[in-house]
C-alpha cells in the first residue's frame, strides 16, 4: 500500500503479478530441501540447534570479524527438552475485557439496537475493542454497523493498542488517558480520548496518549483532548484526527486521511509522508523550522469562498462529501467542530470563536506527489473542469 502502488502511473512500471511471486518462493522451498538432503535432515525440527552445521569461515575470515569471539553465540546448548515449541503459549486471552463488552453489545451485533454502556479499564487492559471489533466484522463485514451503534465509555488508564482494528460503528469514548499504539489499523471505528470533567489542566499541557497513535489506520476518526507523544499517525492512511500537540516525527510515513494538530510538535514532521493531508495551529510562525520539508510544501489554508472561486482542486484531497467538494476551510473547521463536540477542547472553543484570525494560523501539509496526483484524478474524472 505505499506510493508506488497507490499511484496509477508509478503502478505501471511494476510488470510482476501475485503468481510470480507464489513461484518464486515454490523455488525457494524446492533448493531448501536439496540443501536439507545434502545436510542428511529430513524435518526443520530436526535443524534447530544444529550449530555444528553453521558455515562460519566466510564470516570470520572477514577483516571486520577479526578477534571476535563467536564461541557461545555457536555454543550447543545441552537442552533438557525439545528445542522447538511443543506446546501453546498461554496468552490470557479468556480474561480479556473484551469479553465483556461482546456480551453487552448483543442487540448491536445481532438486531443492529444501539447500545450505551460505561465500565472501568485499566492499565492491564490491552487491546480494548479489537476483539469485539473482530466479531462486528465477522457479522457485518468491513463495512460493519451505522455509525455510533455501539457506544462505550471507558472510564480509567487504558494499556496499550486502545481500540485497535476498531470496526466502524463502534465508538470507545475514554475518559482518562491511554498508553501507546491507540487506534492501531482504525478500521472506521471512532475513538475518543478526553479528560474527566474535573481535570483542571488546559489540553496543550497535558499529555494524554503514548507513542505511535494511530498506526496504519485505515479509515475512521480520533480525537484526542490533549497531546500525544512521538510519531503520531505514523502510516496513517486514512483516518482523521484532531490532537492538541505531537511529539517527534508527526504523520511519519503517512499515506492518507487528515490530521489536525491544535498545538506544537516535535521536530521532523511530515518525514518521508507520501499522501493526506495535515493541518497544524502555528500562530507563532515556527513550525516550518520543525517540519521535514524533503516531500511536503507548507501553504496556507484557502478561505472557502477564494478556494470555491479559483477552483483549486488539486488542492482539494476530500474527494466528495455530501455530493460536493470540500474545501481547505471546511474541512477543517468540520474536524475541530467535531472535537469541541465530542472532547469539550477548551483550545477547540477558542479557536471556532474567532475563527476568522485562528484559521489565518493554520498551515497546511500538503506532499507534492500526493497533490499531483489528485490533481491528475480530479481532471481524469471531470472533463468539464479541463475545459474550464
Amino acid at each position: 500500500m505505499g506510493v508506488a502502488t497507490q499511484d496509477p502511473v508509478l503502478r505501471k512500471k511494476f510488470q510482476g503479478k501475485p503468481e510470480h511471486v507464489v513461484n518464486f518462493f515454490f523455488f525457494v522451498a524446492e533448493e531448501v530441501r536439496e540443501i536439507m538432503a545434502q545436510l542428511g535432515i529430513r524435518r526443520f525440527d530436526d535443524m534447530i540447534g544444529r550449530v555444528d552445521l553453521l558455515n562460519t569461515r566466510a564470516g570470520i575470515d572477514h577483516w571486520k570479524a577479526q578477534g571476535l569471539d563467536f564461541s557461545r553465540i555457536f555454543h550447543a546448548a545441552l537442552a533438557a527438552g525439545p528445542l522447538f515449541q511443543t506446546q501453546e503459549q498461554d496468552h490470557a486471552l479468556d480474561h480479556a475485557l473484551d469479553h465483556q463488552l461482546i456480551e453487552r453489545s448483543k442487540a448491536a451485533i445481532e438486531r443492529g439496537e444501539k447500545v450505551s454502556f460505561i465500565t472501568p479499564v485499566r492499565n492491564r487492559n490491552r487491546s480494548i475493542g479489537a476483539m469485539l471489533s473482530g466479531v462486528v466484522a465477522k457479522r457485518h463485514g468491513h463495512e460493519g454497523l451505522p455509525d455510533d451503534t455501539i457506544h462505550i465509555q471507558c472510564n480509567g488508564s487504558a494499556g496499550q493498542s486502545f481500540g485497535a482494528f476498531l470496526a466502524h460503528g463502534i465508538t470507545l469514548d475514554l475518559v482518562g488517558e491511554a498508553n501507546d499504539y491507540v487506534g492501531k489499523g482504525l478500521s472506521g471505528g471512532r475513538i475518543v480520548v478526553r479528560s474527566p470533567n474535573d481535570f483542571r489542566g488546559f489540553g496543550p499541557d497535558h499529555i494524554i496518549a503514548g507513542n505511535t497513535v494511530l498506526y496504519g489506520a485505515l479509515s475512521g476518526e480520533a480525537y484526542f483532548n490533549g497531546v500525544a507523544g512521538e510519531r503520531f499517525a505514523v502510516r496513517n492512511s486514512g483516518a482523521a484526527a484532531v490532537v492538541e500537540g505531537t511529539g517527534d516525527h508527526g504523520c511519519e510515513y503517512m499515506t492518507g486521511g487528515t490530521v489536525v494538530v491544535l498545538g506544537g510538535t516535535g521536530r521532523n514532521f511530515a518525514a518521508g509522508m507520501s499522501g493526506g493531508v495535515a493541518y497544524v495551529w502555528d500562530p507563532q510562525n515556527t513550525f516550518r523550522h520543525r517540519c521535514n520539508l524533503s516531500m511536503v510544501e507548507l501553504e496556507r489554508v484557502v478561505p472557502h469562498a477564494e478556494q470555491a472561486e479559483l477552483g483549486h482542486t488539486e488542492t482539494w484531497h476530500s474527494a466528495v462529501r455530501g455530493g460536493e467538494r470540500e474545501t481547505d476551510e471546511a474541512i477543517l473547521r468540520r474536524l475541530i467542530e467535531n472535537h469541541y463536540r465530542y472532547t469539550g477542547s477548551f483550545r477547540s472553543r477558542d479557536v471556532l470563536d474567532d475563527w476568522e484570525r485562528a484559521r489565518q494560523a493554520f498551515v497546511k501539509v500538503m506532499p507534492v506527489e500526493y497533490r499531483r496526483a489528485l490533481s491528475e484524478l480530479w481532471r481524469a474524472a471531470d472533463p468539464q473542469q479541463i475545459a474550464a
